[in-house]
């Protein structure tokens, strides 16, 4: 007999974003590194996975149907196609209240940036990084 396996297992892959990280040739890696430590940290219930060819940070609690297309469980997609910073996606950014100016865009699908170019940002913004995780997750809709 197989045994169940829990939802969030199934959506959680740290073990690929470390197979990930290892292989990524990105001039601000340790950036990105130190950032995916900061958001995981955040909440017990956020997991890790590659999506969009970068690391996805998303909640990986209990949650009640809706449609997949309103990416409801991403919090941050990270992007790091640009050499000379890391963007951190909020696909729900819109419904962030920030005022510390972490988030920036005025996207119509809701989405808003924030970007890292180096460790003093990361040391500058981690707290603001890690309220707006938490207040996404406090509006999410379990």
């Amino acid at each position: 007999m197989k045994a169940k396996t829990t939802k969030s297992a199934v959506l959680a892959d740290s073990e690929g974003v470390d197979a990930y990280m290892q292989k990524l040739d990105h001039p601000l890696k340790d950036v990105l590194e130190v950032l995916r430590k900061i958001i995981l940290s955040v909440d017990g219930e956020l997991g890790e996975h590659v999506k969009w060819n970068a690391p996805s940070f998303l909640y990986i609690g209990e949650m009640g149907p809706f449609d997949p297309k309103e990416y409801k469980r991403y919090v941050i997609v990270s992007n790091v196609f640009q050499k000379d910073c890391i963007r951190l996606v909020f696909p729900s950014g819109a419904w962030i209240n920030d005022t510390s100016g972490l988030l920036s865009g005025g996207y119509e699908d809701g989405r808003r940036l924030a970007f890292f170019h180096n460790m003093e940002e990361v040391a500058a913004k981690e707290e603001a990084l890690k309220n707006a995780v938490k207040t996404w997750l406090a509006i999410l809709d379990k």
